[in-house]
């Protein structure tokens, strides 16, 4: 007997219509790719099946982020409730070096973000594959199918999509790029179909070869050549040398409810936890949803969070990293005492703290849940918009950007505007430290909210702003999405609200307890499921192209 199953992807109305399911659920940013998760469950898959079909697919049909270029994380939390977490994080080439985006002046240079020499070592194929061997039941042709018919006959393009190609500068700075995605200026009108043959091959090796294609077979020569001919520093034994770490989730409680989020080298999941602490018990929500009081005490939270994350944040494998004693209830409570209701505090007022054991981003996310109840949550990135723009030659997708994620240089802020610590310099083999948030909340052990979002920096805002608005506020999967996001990341001192979603009276309260108020563009893109009186129900943004 077939499953109910339901599918959301990203429509201009999606979140004001939600789709529920008693069985299934696949949530992502667009429609061929969720086609592509469904039909994994359909033919027997589990939520995992579901996720690394989902993963293939996007980097045919969203190519801005979706990659195999790139990589990311996954959280899986099984009916069971055992949970486990991925970490497929780009690492820094063997031949990098801590200063090697410093020019002969010291200042730090524009190939840390464009073009061969700002990638790193790309593991989305691996950490895929690894999810599938170890915790799926599909077989693996099965689940890159899919994408590869995607490539080979293409796919009808998208208003948005045509309007992103044909925008981006980036793309048409290199040649395999512009010619594969903007036709070397005769742009992709809406409708128009997207056929790229160079990645329908790659990911035909992929789907007969396994993830050996990639990092030693065919694909991992022409790329290493490809890197080699262009000064990029990714070469044939950083691929033969990548490997997927399987970490414990962090695992938090709020108000009753359980969070299984992501651990370092994501600081997203610290944030969150961190930030919640310093809520809980604070009556912040008292204000409502929305408030100028509310928005004020959130907002303070987000800044101290942000000041912390300047200094303590690394990858775990290379600096310590002291999540015990940022999570701690005496720190939590000490960086709570420090909020003043009625003002903002200053960021060149305010610190990092000090907790116990301290030492003297272009992205997108999808969520699954399957009829056993098995829960996954994938955000996976290739850093800035198109990564750095390159297209490998006779391969077909992009190339990451994700060495702008380390510290170029202590104090200098990265492409998100962020400040970084000595912890997260460069260093063979290291992996930069990440913003991506996938997050599943629980409560009596059962299955409440699967959850992220893309936007660098943002996303730990928005994935903050989302379980609050779901536990605090009551809010339903569409309007804890719908509801308008803002963002402080302790430096630059600034407030960041959705232009359209803060009324003039909200602003000039907010602006009269201190804040500098900057308005800015949409903020975050989440994908959710919402278990709700027996529902699933799920809900994508109506935010982004």
């Amino acid at each position: 007997m077939a499953l109910a199953l339901l599918a959301v992807w990203a429509t201009p109305a999606a979140s004001s219509q939600p789709a529920r399911s008693r069985k299934a659920m696949v949530v992502t940013r667009e429609d061929h790719a969720t086609r592509a998760g469904l039909r994994a469950l359909e033919q027997g898959g589990n939520a995992v099946d579901a996720a690394v079909a989902v993963g293939f697919a996007l980097a045919v049909t969203h190519p801005s982020a979706g990659n195999i270029g790139g990589g990311g994380f996954m959280l899986i939390r099984f009916a069971d409730g055992r949970a486990t977490f991925l970490d497929f994080r780009e690492r820094a080439p063997l031949a990098a070096t801590r200063d090697m985006y410093l020019d002969a002046s010291g200042k730090v240079t524009d190939d840390r973000i464009i073009g061969y020499r700002a990638a790193g070592v790309p593991g989305t194929v691996r950490g895929l594959e690894y999810a599938s061997k170890k915790y799926g039941r599909r077989p693996w042709e099965s689940l890159v199918q899919p994408a590869m018919e995607l490539a080979e006959k293409g796919f009808p393009v998208s208003w948005g999509l045509s309007e992103s190609l044909r925008r981006s500068r980036l793309l048409g700075r290199f040649p395999e790029s512009r010619r594969i995605f903007q036709r070397d200026g005769k742009f992709y009108e809406p409708g128009e179909l997207l056929a790229q043959p160079e990645l329908a091959r790659t990911l035909r090796r992929i789907a007969s070869l396994g993830s050996r294609d990639f990092y030693t077979g065919e694909t991992a020569r022409l790329l290493a050549r490809d890197m080699q001919d262009h000064g990029g520093l990714v070469r044939l034994e950083d691929l033969k040398q990548y490997e997927v770490v399987e970490r414990e989730p962090l695992r938090g409680a709020y108000r009753g409810y359980e969070l299984l989020t992501a651990p370092p080298p994501s600081s997203g999941g610290v944030g969150v936890l961190q930030m919640l602490g310093m809520l809980e018990g604070s009556g912040y929500e008292k204000g409502g949803a929305g408030s100028a009081a509310m928005i004020h005490h959130v907002a303070e939270a987000m800044r101290r969070f942000f000041a912390d994350r300047s200094r303590y944040f690394g990858d775990p494998d290379f600096v310590k990293v002291p999540v015990a004693g940022l999570l701690s209830r005496a720190y939590l409570e000490e960086r709570r005492r420090t909020i003043d209701r009625e003002r903002a505090t200053p960021s060149a007022e305010l610190g990092p703290g000090r907790p116990a054991g301290a030492e003297a981003s272009e992205t997108t996310h999808y969520s699954v849940v399957d009829a056993d109840g098995n829960a996954v949550a994938v955000t996976y990135t290739l850093n800035g918009g198109y990564g750095s723009g390159v297209t490998a030659a006779g391969l077909g997708f992009l190339l990451n950007n994700e060495m702008d994620d380390f510290t170029s240089k202590p104090g200098v802020p990265n492409l998100y505007g962020l400040i970084q610590g000595e912890r997260n310099s460069i260093a063979p083999r290291k992996r930069p430290l990440s913003a991506m948030t996938p997050t599943i909340v629980t409560r009596d052990n059962k299955l409440f909210l699967v959850a992220g979002s893309p936007g660098g920096p943002t996303i730990i805002s928005t994935v903050l702003l989302l379980v609050l608005n779901a536990i605090d506020f009551g809010m339903d999967a569409p309007r804890a999405v719908d509801a308008p996001r803002f963002h402080h990341q302790w430096m630059p001192d600034e407030l960041r609200l959705e232009g359209a979603g803060f009324s003039p009276d909200t602003i000039r309260l907010l602006e009269s307890r201190g804040h500098r108020v900057r308005a800015a563009g949409s903020q975050g893109e989440a994908a959710v499921i919402q278990v709700r009186e027996g529902w699933l129900v799920g809900a994508t943004d109506r935010r982004g192209y």
